[in-house]
């Protein structure tokens, strides 16, 4: 359901993959999320969104290009996963977004998504701490998440169960709510769905089964100090300055 010619309207969904350090695991996770999509039952395209990575990410990403024509590349100098998540949803033309995980490529979660996108939802959360959600990663990595939750709940008012890893959503209709936010690394995502929220789109979250295939390609604890500040930026941006 993949293939268009040079005459055909974008396909219906861009699937947006920020990758960085990947070369151990891009070339054998675009191969596997290519043949899962076969019989999808939407056009599609994959966008990596390459930022600012010193192994052979790069290399490794133009051989895929080469086997791959569904697949495509941007690149940024600075290592920044919110700033490659930002430029590849402004880059495409396609209606649906769907924002993966190169050590997550979840399918299953592209279907459960559409589902919720035809049914009226404008943005599909994936979250891993619902009740139905299997998650495996490690247990310092759920204690984080849930410390993260708490935070927004507190300084920003989310009411929701997670903001980071996999979303869905109608692209013209939420290209207001990117243009918005204000932070990018990883409180990124994390501002998008509570802004989102908060402008009354309707945002809806479906279970997902979390197996990651390396461990976090930067150190959590590195990623700290980053969302702390990032917090205090969104609570006087948003709490205090309501905007």
């Amino acid at each position: 359901m993949h293939e268009e010619t040079e005459s055909d309207s974008p396909p219906k969904i861009t699937i947006v993959i920020p990758i960085y350090n990947e070369e151990a695991i891009l070339q054998a996770s675009i191969a596997g999320l290519t043949e899962a999509l076969e019989d999808f039952p939407w056009t599609w395209r994959i966008l990596l969104s390459e930022n600012g990575s010193t192994d052979r990410t790069r290399e490794v990403a133009a051989k895929l290009i080469g086997k791959h024509p569904e697949v495509s590349i941007i690149h940024s100098d600075e290592p920044n996963y919110g700033k490659a998540l930002r430029r590849g949803i402004l880059q495409t033309d396609s209606p649906i977004v769907i924002c993966d995980e190169i050590d997550l490529c979840d399918v299953d979660f592209y279907h459960k998504a559409m589902v919720e996108l035809e049914k009226g939802a404008d943005l599909v959360v994936g979250s891993k701490t619902l009740d139905r959600s299997l998650d495996k990663r490690p247990a310092f990595r759920r204690l984080a998440t849930q410390v993260i939750n708490f935070l927004l709940w507190v300084f920003l008012g989310f009411e929701g169960t997670d903001t980071h890893g996999l979303k869905a959503f109608k692209r013209e209709r939420l290209l207001s709510v990117v243009n918005k936010c204000v932070v990018d690394r990883d409180l990124f995502a994390s501002e998008f769905v509570i802004r989102a929220g908060r402008m009354s789109f309707r945002v809806v979250e479906v279970p997902v089964e979390v197996i990651e295939k390396r461990a976090p390609s930067i150190a959590l604890t590195r990623r700290v100090p980053n969302v702390l500040k990032g917090i205090a930026k969104l609570f006087w941006v948003i709490r205090v300055k309501n905007r």
